[in-house]
């Protein structure tokens, strides 16, 4: 059998490259008569749900040696592109560049979008809410630390609607402009990346003072120009803000992952694997929780996360953001929801929306 030659080999890639670049291209002509289409219809060029079941199909019609996850990735872009080319997307979230946010912002809608970085968690939601961008990402919850508070008080006031949820794996890192970590008084950063690397801080930098900031990549930003100070942040903020990095990988526990969410105006239609995310108050009368829950378990709907949350204006009063399967479309759903605004003194939809993979 006569050994393939590696020139051989090259040139055959170079003939798959220029198929598949003419093939994108295609696929790029295509996108554009759908945006327009879109357009005429008044429909949003992003759509969660329409890309969460092209996501699916790329798995079911995928035999190659490509694994899932990295078809994902490449697709990823490929659909950022494509949304570019029918229309300019902008997406808010809590910066500078760089913070982890970000970070999530980019993994889910890709790097052909615009990112618009915001001050505050605040600032992103009035940002969608005054229709400066079309979409905004904000944390919601970390698997260490638990809720983000700002991003649930905005949420039981806001017009907006959650479309998707995203997951992502935190890894932080120490970054300083010095080369030193024995020259390190001070540590900056947000309250949750100090909270989730309060161990690691501990054995090495105990007589550090921890300093919060609104960011992690504002962390970032604050050491850039100060001597003897270090940021926790990503291994992207030390490039974007030519930093050293001291130490990596600096979190307590390596299953570290937050959960983000877009949010935006928008309905996600179905996709046979949603979530949705509710908020009810309960009259104060024993049993009142119990009666609320009661039509879930009747239909057999899972319930993936409840959380009391205090009534600020009143003392001693709660409300419950619930987590569950299913979308607003389903007719149990719609039943299940009938029967709890019954038992509830409020009730507010937050969204239905694709449920996400964590990421590993």
């Amino acid at each position: 059998m006569t050994e393939i030659s590696l020139e051989h080999l090259r040139g055959e890639l170079k003939k798959t490259d220029r198929e598949i670049v003419r093939l994108l291209n295609e696929r790029a002509a295509l996108s554009i008569k759908v945006g327009r289409i879109k357009e005429s219809r008044g429909l949003d060029v992003y759509d969660a749900a329409q890309e969460t079941k092209i996501f699916e199909y790329l798995k079911e019609i995928n035999g190659g040696s490509l694994p899932n996850e990295h078809l994902r990735i490449i697709f990823k872009e490929i659909l950022s592109a494509s949304r570019a080319l029918q229309k300019s997307v902008t997406v808010a979230c809590l910066g500078p560049e760089a913070s982890f946010c970000h970070l999530a912002a980019q993994s889910h809608f890709g790097k052909s979008t615009r990112h618009v970085p915001e001050a505050s968690v605040f600032s992103v939601f009035e940002a969608v809410e005054k229709e400066n961008v079309q979409w905004g990402v904000v944390p919601v919850e970390n698997s260490l630390e638990g809720s983000v508070n700002l991003t649930l008080d905005r949420l039981i006031v806001t017009p907006l609607k959650i479309c998707a949820e995203i997951y992502l794996r935190i890894s932080h890192c120490l970054l300083s402009s010095g080369e030193r970590m024995d020259d390190i008084t001070r540590v900056y950063s947000h309250p949750q990346a100090l909270a989730q690397c309060q161990g690691w801080l501990r054995r090495h930098l105990s007589r550090s003072r921890l300093i919060e900031v609104e960011s992690t990549a504002a962390a970032a930003l604050v050491v850039q120009k100060e001597t003897g100070s270090a940021a926790i942040g990503s291994r992207l903020a030390a490039t974007t803000y030519h930093l050293n990095i001291l130490s990596e990988g600096i979190e307590d526990h390596p299953s570290n992952t937050t959960r983000f969410l877009v949010i935006g105006k928008a309905h996600s239609g179905p996709t046979g694997r949603d979530k949705m995310s509710i908020l009810f108050g309960t009259p104060h009368n024993p049993g009142a929780l119990y009666h609320a829950l009661k039509p879930f378990a009747e239909r057999q709907i899972n319930l993936m996360k409840i959380e009391s949350y205090p009534v600020k204006e009143r003392l001693w009063e709660y409300l419950f953001f619930v987590d569950f399967k299913g979308h607003m479309e389903e007719e149990k759903i719609k039943g299940c929801m009938e029967d709890l605004r019954e038992a509830t003194t409020f009730l507010k939809i937050l969204g239905s929306y694709p449920e996400a993979e964590v990421s590993s």
